[in-house]
């Protein structure tokens, strides 16, 4: 039998100063569950994370954990059931990063707030577990975002909480920090089975660390689905807007507006040889061509969204002679053929062979189409 869930919103109707801005939220989540909220800057996923919080009030509807609404939990009961980390930069004064992450242990202190050896043991054991033992004693005020962010999760798991919410954890984070904190919220979910609700701008990475998405645009929510029911071109496409350039899905990329114009270049590209030069080539803004891609070449999509045409074979499949003469009939208009794979398949040698002999230019780098 499935867990109950531990946290869940009902008919939730969010918005500032009794204007709705977000109607008809419902969603459940069960303990060790990753839901990660996905959606356009100032599309209200921080809203609904102060509202599901209790940081902002509920216009309408309710916030349940363990099936009993947020209103009705004692606030001490509810921060050992509950813990936040905001994208607000936090500013203590005078503070180590012992004591902010120390923080997290005041709903258990009591009155004094005095911290039990317990109480010691469990700061301890969470800044090793977010790698953040080592700078225990400085001055939160001195560290970098990277350091801070971890504290603050630190602070928020010292809470020991069913329930972790963070909104956008891995702003202003570079690539290495984002990795290491999303690993941290994975191993929090699994191995402690605590229940996680974040907001992410990186697309990619909710992909790849949330067992359930909520799409947020405008007026509405979509009700949460499986990562790999809301990834698709397309949705992403209407989420986002995006009119121009793309995102992906199939490789997790973003890739920009395709060159117009007239095709300059023909690449023969494949198995991944031809991905740095269709981006240089875009940058560059060149138009080009490109071919012959099996549908299920590693490579295709990106073609596909950056060329102005792709001449490709079915996935698995060998190219017919129909498919080589129109290959070789845009090498022709192009002029030019930039010779991607270098790894003698056959049908690019046959392919550049067929260039030669009818005397097209032969390159080899994006740089002497410029030349």
């Amino acid at each position: 039998m499935a867990d109950k869930p531990v946290f869940a919103a009902e008919k939730l109707c969010v918005g500032y100063r009794g204007k709705a801005l977000i109607s008809g939220i419902d969603l459940s989540l069960g303990r060790g569950q990753i839901l990660a909220l996905i959606g356009p800057n100032g599309a209200g996923k921080s809203t609904i994370l102060k509202t599901v919080t209790g940081q902002l009030p509920a216009i309408s509807g309710k916030t349940l954990i363990e099936g009993r609404a947020l209103t009705q939990w004692p606030r001490a009961e509810l921060a050992r059931k509950l813990a936040v980390v905001l994208t607000e930069r936090v500013q203590p004064e005078m503070m180590t990063c012992f004591e902010v992450a120390a923080m997290g242990r005041y709903p258990y202190t009591g009155r004094f707030g005095a911290l039990s050896s317990k109480d010691k043991d469990v700061v301890w054991d969470t800044l090793r577990r977010v790698q953040a033992d080592d700078i225990a004693d400085r001055d939160f005020g001195q560290i970098s975002d990277g350091q801070r962010q971890r504290i603050l999760l630190a602070r928020a798991l010292c809470q020991q909480p069913e329930v972790l919410v963070l909104d956008e954890p891995t702003s202003f984070l570079d690539i290495h920090n984002k990795i290491e904190l999303l690993d941290i919220l994975l191993e929090t979910a699994r191995v402690k089975r605590t229940a996680v609700i974040l907001s992410l701008h990186e697309i990619d990475l909710a992909e790849k660390v949330a067992d359930l998405v909520m799409c947020v645009k405008g007026e509405r929510a979509e009700a949460p689905g499986r990562a790999d029911e809301v990834f698709t071109d397309a949705h992403i496409k209407e989420l986002y807007g995006l009119d121009r350039g793309s995102y992906l899905v199939s490789r997790g990329s973003v890739e920009l507006v395709k060159p117009e114009g007239r095709p300059r270049v023909f690449v023969l590209g494949g198995a991944g040889s031809g991905l740095r030069l269709y981006r240089e080539l875009q940058k560059k803004r060149i138009p080009f061509c490109a071919g012959i891609l099996c549908k299920n070449d590693m490579e295709y999509e990106v073609a596909r969204a950056l060329a102005q045409t792709v001449v490709s074979a079915g996935a698995f499949e060998t190219a017919d002679e129909e498919t080589k003469r129109r290959a070789l009939k845009l090498m022709r208009e192009c002029g030019a053929v930039l010779a991607a794979d270098r790894s003698g398949n056959k049908l690019n040698a046959g392919l550049l062979e067929a260039a030669r002999q009818h005397k097209l230019k032969i390159l080899f780098s994006a740089g002497e189409l410029e030349e």
